[in-house]
């Protein structure tokens, strides 16, 4: 067995975790307005009875205090060839929503065309942990799609890879 060492810096952990793939997810609404959105990588579903999904939001992040006032959140599951749009939304500077084609729902939910999944949402609560709030969410809408979903592993995008004959 390989020996398991310590985690003295950000980077190794943040390594460490790239070691698991994960979906990434746009977090929308439309407020007053403006289009507001952010990406979030550390998404899952929590419960079947009440619908409830997570995210997990810096405390460093200026977008998620104006997102958290929104009436309604629209999640999109962000589909393979979105790299672009998820650059966009992760960035500090620049027109998250350039050239990104996005429909608005009449409560606000804000979702990105084109996704794996779109979830309407509202926050259900908000849990303080580290450097992160885990925000859970509330669904109340869901529609589904046919694109395959955008990966992101060892700090790249990837694609899924279908197995002949597997079957869960």
């Amino acid at each position: 067995m390989p020996a398991i060492t310590p985690i003295a810096a950000d980077n190794q952990i943040r390594h460490a975790f790239g070691h698991f793939p994960s979906g990434v997810t746009a977090v929308c609404a439309e407020i007053d307005g403006e289009k507001i959105g952010l990406a979030a990588s550390s998404f899952t579903g929590v419960s079947l009875e009440p619908a409830l999904v997570s995210v997990c939001m810096q405390h460093s992040s200026t977008t998620w205090p104006r997102l958290r006032t929104a009436k309604r959140l629209g999640l999109s599951v962000l589909a393979e060839g979105h790299d672009a749009i998820c650059g966009r939304l992760a960035s500090k500077n620049g027109d998250r929503f350039a050239g990104t084609d996005v429909t608005v729902d009449g409560d606000g939910s804000l979702f990105i065309d084109g996704a794996s999944l779109w979830l309407d949402s509202t926050i259900y609560a908000e849990l303080p942990c580290g450097d992160h709030d885990i925000v859970v969410l509330q669904v109340h809408g869901a529609w589904t799609g046919t694109a395959s979903p955008l990966v992101f592993h060892g700090s790249r995008f990837r694609r899924l890879a279908a197995l002949e004959g597997a079957a869960l």
